[in-house]
């Protein structure tokens, strides 16, 4: 994956990345740390994982993946923050098999509910990983973004298939497991007690926009970027976003 502070990359990543660093701002100011202790559940190679570190805090990835883990191993080293990133290998289902329970200030749980087999059980396990008072960044597939891009490739009865299965798939073909709406996500995320801060629709345009326009159109990029940052607050794109994204805050009882 491709870190967010690349141009090209950051037509995937740039809601999520703006809304992420003002959350850990807002963290450490509350917590009166300068270093948080931040958890990434499915961080991979460390597409969040290093730019978190270069801001001065201590990363956790936990992922399934030898090679990925690997990867984010050699990344952390190049960009200087070796020290600051740890990763390893494990899964939301056995979270507290290698990290601690209530041991961080921020979890980031990215791509993962569309592929554990509990969805419920996978937002439980990183809530508990938050301490008494943290912050959680919840990214989901979503399930308008899949109905309208296989209508628009032309794969109507896909598109219908994926708007009424349960879980959002359009087909056995279909590689993204579960889908979400976000009256489904933010349900997940209340139902462990914490309090909804933003809800943002990401790629609501980017998937959609042919790249060679992107590529070769003098200004369309930073244009476009503009777009999908004013588009993502808005609910009305929610419901067509290709991921949805959920910030979510712990308070102590």
């Amino acid at each position: 994956m491709s870190d967010p502070m690349r141009p090209r990359a950051s037509l995937r990543t740039a809601v999520v990345w703006e809304v992420l660093k003002d959350a850990l701002d807002r963290q450490a100011k509350a917590t009166g740390r300068e270093s948080l202790d931040v958890l990434d559940t499915g961080g991979g190679s460390g597409n969040f994982a290093v730019p978190v570190a270069r801001l001065g805090h201590r990363v956790t990835v936990v992922d399934p993946s030898p090679n990925a883990l690997f990867a984010l191993e050699r990344r952390a080293a190049e960009a200087g923050v070796a020290d600051q990133v740890r990763g390893v290998q494990g899964d939301a289902h056995g979270l507290f098999d290698v990290v601690g329970r209530g041991d961080y200030d921020v979890v980031l749980c990215h791509g993962v509910l569309e592929y554990v087999d509990d969805a419920a059980e996978g937002v439980r396990n990183v809530v508990a990983a938050l301490r008494e008072t943290g912050t959680l960044s919840l990214l989901a597939a979503g399930l308008g973004g899949a109905v309208l891009a296989r209508a628009l490739a032309g794969h109507f009865t896909e598109a219908r298939e994926a708007l009424t299965d349960p879980d959002g798939r359009w087909g056995e073909g279909d590689p993204v497991p579960r889908r979400f709406t976000a009256e489904q996500l933010t349900g997940l995320v209340t139902d462990c007690g914490l309090r909804i801060g933003a809800v943002h629709g990401v790629r609501v345009f980017a998937d959609l926009v042919p790249g060679v326009l992107v590529d070769t159109e003098p200004g369309a990029l930073d244009a476009l970027l503009k777009l999908e940052a004013a588009a993502a607050e808005q609910p009305a794109f929610h419901s067509v976003a290709t991921q949805l994204h959920v910030l979510a805050e712990k308070a102590a009882a």
